[in-house]
């Protein structure tokens, strides 16, 4: 008949925080062997996708940890996958040359407005010299 087996903690219920596996020991007795929680890897906040580089552990195991096993060196180490990263550069980059090309059409549109303005009072100085030449030659024609 096996071996009837207690808990050797103080806690009765076989939650997830309690489990056990059951171990011979060297004495040949069998006895309760606590099994800690798995850790979970990090994941990137945006697509939601392991990050490599960085250990699946418990968070208090994370405390215990130097600051290079824990992040990655790279804009958003530790926080975003690399794919995320360069998306965001890439759009960022795109943002700016968009806000660079929006200048450049404003600054033409406004050059080319200006033109267009000083064209129409060309246009309206030459109508009226022709509008006084017509005139001065109908007088003439008339003193005649």
């Amino acid at each position: 008949m096996a071996q009837r087996l207690t808990y050797r903690r103080r806690h009765p219920y076989r939650t997830k925080s309690n489990r056990t596996r059951v171990v011979k020991t060297p004495g040949g007795r069998l006895t309760y062997q606590y099994v800690k929680k798995r850790g979970t890897v990090p994941k990137c906040g945006d697509c939601h996708t392991p990050l490599n580089g960085i250990p699946a552990l418990r968070p208090i195991e994370y405390k215990r940890l130097s600051k290079p096993q824990k992040t990655v060196t790279r804009a958003y180490g530790g926080s975003r996958c690399h794919q995320c990263v360069r998306s965001r550069i890439v759009r960022a980059f795109l943002i700016e040359e968009q806000k660079i090309v929006k200048q450049v059409l404003k600054g033409t549109v406004s050059a080319k407005a200006a033109q267009d303005a000083a064209q129409k009072k060309t246009d309206k100085k030459k109508k009226k010299a022709v509008v006084v030449k017509k005139a001065v030659v109908v007088k003439k024609t008339a003193k005649k």
